[in-house]
């Protein structure tokens, strides 16, 4: 009886590889909005309502489509990170933010899903909130490393944002500054700007070596949440980076 149950457990998840597979052919030859049920069925070889024990609706499909996609994009986040294990926190963050671009450009499909415009009708479910925040755990990591070794500066906060950046740091990032959290929900959208710049041809006849733009890009956007990235000194040496606010305001944490 164990092994029938697992015959039928290794069968459903094969059928359901091929479904979702064959949703994501769909998807990059009509886009989300038109992915169907029956026609994956139909190209499958299968009855619609073999289909439907599958994936009881389009928006269920979706759903899974959407959770594997900011899955596999939150692995190559956290490879880049991980990968970087030994540099200081502004190298890894510019790792991990080019490690967002590569997956994008080897998936772009999958990227469209989940960054590009809304699917008419589909509401996301609760479901796909800790998979979609895994790039940005990643990135909240690198600041709370920076932040406890003392190398986080705190950016600019206007007087009027500080009680929205004290309600995200509370929400999101209690152990970091509220400056620190507003400049990082800004560089999260600013990253996924350019890469979605770059994916959707807006960057067409404008900026042709993207690879050392985005570098630049993503090194920038660390500096705007407090971290800075080594520089060369006359002798060739990389100085160790200077903690930014020690001595003052800035080097009290704060919530």
């Amino acid at each position: 009886m164990s092994t029938a149950h697992g015959a039928r457990a290794r069968a459903r998840i094969e059928v359901t590889a091929a479904i979702k597979e064959e949703a994501r052919r769909q998807l990059a030859a009509e886009g989300a909005a038109r992915l169907s049920l029956r026609a994956v069925a139909r190209e499958l070889g299968m009855a619609s309502s073999a289909l439907y024990r599958y994936f009881p609706s389009r928006d269920d499909l979706l759903t899974a489509l959407i959770i594997d996609a900011y899955d596999s994009l939150g692995e190559a986040a956290e490879a880049a990170h991980e990968a970087a294990a030994g540099a200081g926190p502004a190298r890894r963050w510019t790792a991990v933010c080019e490690g967002v671009r590569g997956w994008a450009l080897r998936h772009p499909h999958e990227y469209a899903l989940i960054y590009g415009s809304p699917v008419p009708g589909y509401t996301a479910p609760r479901s796909t909130v800790p998979p979609a925040s895994r790039v940005a755990l990643v990135l909240i990591g690198i600041l709370r490393d920076a932040h406890r070794g003392g190398g986080l500066a705190r950016p600019p906060l206007p007087a009027d944002l500080r009680p929205e950046a004290v309600r995200m740091a509370a929400d999101f990032a209690p152990d970091l500054p509220p400056e620190a959290a507003a400049a990082m929900v800004a560089a999260w959208a600013q990253l996924f700007g350019l890469v979605g710049f770059e994916l959707f041809g807006q960057f067409n006849r404008v900026v042709e070596d993207r690879e050392t733009f985005f570098r630049h890009a993503a090194g920038q956007l660390a500096r705007t949440v407090g971290l800075e990235l080594p520089q060369q000194d006359g002798g060739g040496r990389t100085p160790a980076p200077q903690a930014a606010g020690t001595g003052g305001e800035g080097s009290s944490a704060g919530s």
